[in-house]
């Protein structure tokens, strides 16, 4: 694949270059043309000279186009001033390729160059463009008509042109911008999502087994060979995760599937696994999903949001509650709207949420932060906060309807770009 996005470039690259090749040739030959209209030798030569200037300075690269640009400006001037003395000059034609290239010049200038450093070759090539009319042989009225047209109506116009042109880019680059901010925040959300909750199981069961060392309690072979193939099998599920992200970063087209829940039913029941595992190292965790999702199919952007919302609230729970006996994951149909979907997990832990818990909600981490994006990608809300009776609850409200955003929100992770990261629901 990576070979052949290389030969569809530099067949593009090709192209192009020849493409332009093909233009500068005409160009030039247009310019030595309207030299030969001269009708002195000298005079041809030196409009030939200008013209290639002028050419040239439009296509070096942006770090000398100032330079090249005033330049080819100041010798179109002094030609123009000299031609003006003499007495045979052009009959037909002052430089008309010339003329055309010293407006592009002012287009370029006002889009590519910074206001005060585009003040310069702006400037100089208009005035260029204005006085180069009279190079030609007679003056008259229709002289006179053509410098105001130049003066009034055409430099001003590719004025406009070059500040629209630069408003485009900058909107562009805005759009690409947001873009690029947008993956970046897609790819923490992973990186939270898994390897955190992972590393913070393999952090859990360590500090377990030196607890148990410190107070003197001896452990028997089998209680260890049991803790350390747990902090095993985490570090594993750690290894598997940022492989897959790995992947995913190379080539998005070929994502493991361990980061891309799929819409299958079995998905939703495979929360029980989660819920299990966290148990083995944890106070114990009780899913209960309700009867009717056993037949339902979860879009892929919903059993996705599902998946993180009891994943992150399992690993703050691991993370910063003190005193936790019992955990309790429900997912059902809310009972007054049955096409919203209710994500809730609740633990009792003794004295509401611990500080380390609030400076996450307040902004210390990401992992609330990042859940709420995803929640509010697929037009859903979530709530967290402590219990009145003590303990820590977080609760996520889904739609189950068919949505655009629900349904495309692993394959469009740009959809959301730009907008501000939502803010996290606190109740207490």
């Amino acid at each position: 694949m990576i070979s052949e996005f290389r030969s569809r470039f530099r067949s593009r690259f090709r192209f192009r270059h020849l493409w332009l090749g093909v233009v500068g040739v005409s160009l030039v030959v247009l310019v030595v043309l309207e030299g030969l209209n001269a009708p002195l030798p000298p005079m041809a030569a030196a409009t030939m000279v200008s013209g290639v200037l002028c050419l040239a300075a439009f296509a070096v690269p942006e770090r000398l186009f100032t330079r090249y640009a005033i330049g080819a400006a100041a010798v179109s001037c002094v030609l123009t001033v000299v031609e003006a003395q003499l007495s045979q000059r052009p009959p037909n034609t002052p430089g008309l390729v010339e003329l055309g290239v010293l407006l592009l010049l002012i287009t370029r200038a006002v889009r590519r160059c910074r206001p005060l450093r585009a003040a310069g070759p702006a400037a100089g090539t208009a005035l260029a463009a204005v006085v180069l009319p009279l190079r030609i042989d007679v003056w008259d009225n229709n002289l006179l008509n053509l410098i105001a047209v130049i003066a009034v109506c055409a430099v001003p116009f590719m004025v406009v042109v070059g500040l629209c042109l630069r408003l485009y880019d900058t909107l562009r680059e805005r759009e690409r911008e947001a873009i690029r901010q947008g993956q970046r925040l897609e790819h923490a959300r992973e990186l939270h999502d898994f390897v955190a909750h992972h590393v913070t199981a393999i952090v859990a069961q360590t500090k377990a087994a030196r607890f148990t060392a410190a107070a003197g309690h001896t452990q028997s072979p089998e209680d260890l060979d049991r803790m350390l193939a747990q902090i095993e099998r985490a570090g594993s599920q750690a290894l598997g995760s940022m492989r897959a992200m790995v992947s995913s970063l190379r080539d998005h087209t070929t994502a493991s599937a361990a980061t891309r829940p799929t819409g299958d039913p079995a998905g939703l029941r495979g929360l029980r696994d989660l819920t299990e595992e966290f148990s083995e190292v944890g106070p114990p965790a009780e899913l209960t999903l309700a009867p009717e999702l056993a037949d339902r199919p979860l879009p892929p952007g919903i059993l996705t949001t599902v998946h993180r919302v009891v994943q992150e609230s399992l690993t703050n729970v691991r993370k910063h509650a003190t005193g936790v006996g019992r955990v309790e994951v429900r997912i059902g149909v809310r009972p007054d709207d049955p096409e919203r979907l209710e994500v809730s997990v609740v633990d009792d832990g003794q004295g509401g949420a611990s500080p380390a818990a609030g400076r996450s909600v307040e902004g210390g981490g990401y992992g609330l932060v990042g859940l709420a994006e995803r929640v509010e990608k697929v037009n859903g809300g979530i709530t967290t906060g402590p219990r009145d009776g003590g303990g820590w609850h977080v609760v996520a409200v889904l739609p189950l309807g068919k949505a655009d955003k629900a349904n495309t929100v692993d394959s469009a992770g740009a959809a959301t770009l730009g907008e501000a990261a939502p803010k996290v629901t606190s109740s207490g």
